[in-house]
């Protein structure tokens, strides 16, 4: 298990980050076809995960209705995980509560729910607070000074985003600096071998403010399992649960290049698709989340797979995104300033 500083910070977490999606799920709703797991199994993915060198566990306010953050902070004083171990990430916005102000980035919101992760999670402290998703009602320097006063309090140690677009992030970090708040972290996004729209305008934003990138569902909600095949797709939560959205003509022929690499290596395709985001320069870590303690150690294997810079080559050329406007023009003129340095 290698550890990367998550952005600008000096937070250092794994390269593997433990995903609680699965945690608390009930018959009802959304959350049962993502997971179910009680206490008890909650506990030993928890445990296997620790013991492989995940040091990072992210978990929502929303997930299960906040059954996910409960069995995450009943399991770690069960195990007796020193807090200082472990790295705790939670995010707000999502439904919690009934009426117009149950939701969303306003600061009255975010105060409230703050304490209530605490509770569930038994903790005096989070270390990544995170807002999960775009609330276009809210003044982004009202959710920003939110996030600024529980740094300042102490309850929360970093702060982060979810689900936000370039240039909500970029504006979101030089309102923070203008302000002299909390410095945005993190961003957690989808990303995969398979959907690799982050790179046209994110990451480059990214790598330019030095924040770190969280990526969520990595195997595409088990599309980049290794069970699906053109002949028929397999069983799982895509099932019943399509998402997040997959070119499924574009992926199988991802699909069909990974499977014989994962052959020859004695890897799994799950493993490689996996491998394939370590080894992106501007992930910071890779979330992965298991029903089954096979998935997880299948999952955490990941760290060991080693590709070929003819391989990468190879998926890169499979995989890569098509030329838009302007990113195929920067790429035209970008070299107007080339050749000798001007002298001095």
């Amino acid at each position: 298990m290698r550890y990367n500083s998550l952005g600008r910070t000096g937070l250092i977490v794994s390269e593997l980050c433990l995903g609680t999606m699965t945690f608390g799920g009930t018959d009802a709703g959304i959350w049962g076809h993502i997971g179910r797991l009680d206490h008890e199994a909650s506990a030993a993915l928890v445990k296997a995960s620790l013991d492989a060198g995940i040091n990072f566990i992210d978990t929502a306010n929303v997930y299960s209705e906040g059954r996910s953050e409960t069995i995450l902070g009943a399991a770690l004083q069960t195990l007796g995980v020193p807090r200082h171990e472990v790295v705790i990430a939670t995010k707000a916005l999502g439904r919690m509560h009934p009426g117009p102000n149950g939701a969303g980035g306003s600061r009255g919101h975010i105060l409230a729910q703050v304490e209530e992760s605490l509770k569930r999670l038994q903790t005096d402290h989070i270390d990544l607070y995170q807002i999960h998703g775009w609330d276009a009602t809210t003044p982004m320097e009202e959710t920003l000074y939110a996030l600024d006063l529980l740094v300042r309090s102490g309850k929360v140690r970093y702060v982060g985003l979810s689900n936000w677009a370039a240039w909500q992030v970029a504006k979101a970090q030089g309102i923070a600096t203008a302000k002299h708040y909390a410095p945005i972290a993190s961003l957690q996004s989808y990303y995969t071998i398979a959907g690799r729209d982050l790179e046209r305008e994110v990451v480059p934003m990214l790598q330019s403010e030095g924040i770190g990138l969280m990526v969520w569902s990595p195997l595409a909600g088990g599309f980049l399992s290794g069970k699906f095949t053109r002949e028929g797709e397999g069983e799982g939560r895509r099932a019943t649960f399509d998402f997040p959205p997959v070119d499924k003509a574009r992926g199988y022929d991802i699909i069909d290049l990974l499977r014989p690499m994962a052959e020859a290596k004695g890897r799994s395709v799950a493993q490689l698709a996996l491998a394939w985001l370590l080894h992106q320069p501007a992930v910071s870590t890779v979330i992965i989340g298991a029903k089954r303690p096979d998935q997880l150690t299948d999952n955490l294997a990941s760290v060991e797979v080693e590709f070929t810079a003819d391989e990468l080559a190879q998926l890169d050329a499979a995989s890569k995104l098509p030329s838009e406007y302007p990113g195929w023009m920067i790429e035209r003129q970008s070299g107007y300033r080339g050749g000798p340095s001007p002298r001095r």
